[in-house]
């Protein structure tokens, strides 16, 4: 059942013969607001708000321009880099200084290397690793067809190992420690038993914690098992998520082979040493030290941009199966619009998203670097807080707003204006899908990841010879299944972003494109930094 609210005719937002987003339509007449204790908020304003099938503008060129000339440069210099070479280089220790010419001498020498390696280990790590990625595409799909049928199955039959695997590492440190007479020797028996019960009461702490959210789990199960029905209804992503890291991958090739040629860029020249010997020695020239740090900068760059742009196809891609009610009527080449609206018309949006992210890490990184010398006080104290909880929320901030540019096309900064608007009107707090989704998910990768290591290193240490080997080899096999599953999660997590955001423009409109969507989205718990009695009462019929 419709809203009262809702226009017998909903107006559209990129028709030409409609009023702009931001401005006030004059006909029909603006309904009577709820919020009239805010004057200045008009939510008629927002009724427009849907996916932009059309032709979209050019949005930031300014950034778009930036980051071509960032690359641009880049393979520019590091081209003049590999031109200019010096090849000298590699054969340094074979120059002499000469007393009589004043300068360095070739001497004509002769090498012989011999490469040995352990063809056994390399072997069975390789086949190891293959076998990991080959199996770790079944074990996504599977995953998601676990948790879009049995989400809440898979959950609670997660949560336990949460519990039990920190409990079992603790137990086997304890008898490890017992039993080895220098770690015995190290820690005596009490302190052995009071980190033993110390991380028994973390815990309880933990379980008592899933107990007392028992009902947050629950909401949050729903969620995960909305997302992933709307993720198995767009399996086409990943096939194209892959390729645009392919394509990372060889567009970062040729800058790290600038980054090795810039290396060659100097002369070998003799240097007297403090006790007046001279010797030859390799000086770059000047501008190499600048190029390296241009370089890096554009591949962090780089790196980030695409990320973002992997969220906005995402995202696009997921809102068009969102807001099509039928599906008879679903758009076809939902996903080729996304690529070409995210690399074209859009592509300065996420160019700025992506500086947004990168200096927002290599702030962290500087931040995190001061904490781990030792910096002390607590002036450094408060600013390590104020800066970490600035650079969250400017992060956290970025994400919505993208999947708003996916949708609407519109710049950045509009876009997280209206974003914060548009959540802000609707009482809905991001914080509860973010953060609890994210690190349920988290967990259950981690469990599966873990249970993959054991197995393995059992069968390896059945079929093999490597020895205490085995455990080096099923540890890289953990971390290669977690990295793949982590991406299979950051697809996820965006997919619960995306139908969140979706879901506050429908609740907007006061339409209903998704009615199991609706049914869960529903009892999301209301933002506490807004009062109650400005919510607006809908009937969506759910």
């Amino acid at each position: 059942m419709g809203s009262s609210e809702e226009p017998s005719k909903p107006i559209s937002l990129y028709d030409s013969s409609s009023t702009p987003l931001l401005s006030k339509p004059d006909d029909p007449p603006p309904p009577t607001s709820p919020y009239s204790d805010e004057p200045d908020s008009d939510p008629t304003q927002y009724l427009q708000i849907s996916f932009n099938h059309d032709p979209r503008p050019f949005k930031d060129l300014a950034f778009l321009l930036l980051f071509l000339l960032f690359v641009l440069s880049t393979f520019a210099a590091g081209i003049f880099a590999v031109v200019h070479r010096n090849s000298d280089y590699s054969s340094l220790s074979s120059f002499d200084y000469d007393a009589v010419s004043t300068s360095c001498v070739k001497n004509v020498t002769s090498f012989s290397f011999l490469a040995s390696s352990s063809s056994s280990f390399l072997k069975d790590l390789t086949w190891t690793l293959v076998i990991t990625l080959i199996l770790s595409l079944p074990i996504c799909f599977s995953l998601l067809w676990l948790l879009k049928n049995y989400a809440k199955q898979v959950v609670y039959a997660s949560l336990p190992f949460f519990v039990l695997l920190p409990i079992f590492f603790d137990v086997y440190w304890f008898v490890a420690c017992t039993i080895s007479s220098s770690c015995s020797d190290s820690f005596p028996l009490v302190y052995r038993i009071l980190v033993l019960v110390f991380f028994l009461l973390v815990i309880g702490v933990i379980v008592w914690i899933f107990v007392a959210n028992r009902h947050r789990i629950e909401l949050t199960i729903s969620i995960i098992g909305v997302a992933s029905h709307a993720l198995s209804r767009n399996l086409a992503l990943f096939g194209v998520l892959p390729v645009l890291n392919l394509v990372l991958v060889v567009y970062y090739a040729p800058i790290v082979v600038f980054l090795v040629f810039a290396r060659l860029n100097g002369e070998i020249d003799a240097e007297e040493s403090e006790d007046g010997v001279y010797s030859c020695v390799w000086k770059q020239d000047a501008w190499v030290p600048a190029y390296y740090a241009l370089a890096i900068l554009t591949m962090l760059w780089s790196l980030t941009t695409m990320v973002e742009a992997q969220v906005y196809v995402i995202s696009g891609t997921v809102a068009q199966w969102y807001f099509t009610k039928e599906e008879s009527l679903r758009p076809r080449r939902m996903i080729r619009s996304s690529l070409r609206n995210a690399f074209g018309p859009s592509f300065g949006t996420v160019c700025l998203s992506g500086l947004l992210i990168a200096v927002v890490r290599m702030v962290r990184t500087i931040v995190d670097g001061a904490r781990k010398e030792g910096t002390s006080g607590i002036v450094n104290l408060i600013l390590r807080c104020c800066v970490n909880a600035l650079l969250s929320a400017i992060d956290f901030l970025n994400k919505f707003t993208i999947v708003f540019a996916a949708i609407t096309g519109e710049s950045y900064c509009s876009s997280a204006r209206m974003t914060y608007e548009l959540l802000k009107r609707n009482l809905l707090s991001p914080v509860f899908v973010e953060t609890i989704s994210t690190r349920l998910l988290a967990g259950i990768i981690f469990v599966l990841s873990a249970l993959y290591a054991v197995v393995a290193c059992v069968i390896l240490k059945a079929v093999s010879n490597l020895g205490v080997d085995a455990y080096f080899v099923a540890a890289l096999a953990w971390v290669l299944l977690i990295l793949v599953l982590g991406f299979f999660v950051h697809v996820l997590d965006n997919v619960i972003d995306t139908v969140y955001v979706c879901y506050a423009i429908d609740r907007d409109r006061g339409e209903v494109c998704k009615q199991d969507v609706h049914e869960v989205y529903v009892n999301l718990p209301i933002s506490r930094n807004h009062r109650p009695s400005s919510m607006i009462t809908r009937t969506l019929g759910v």
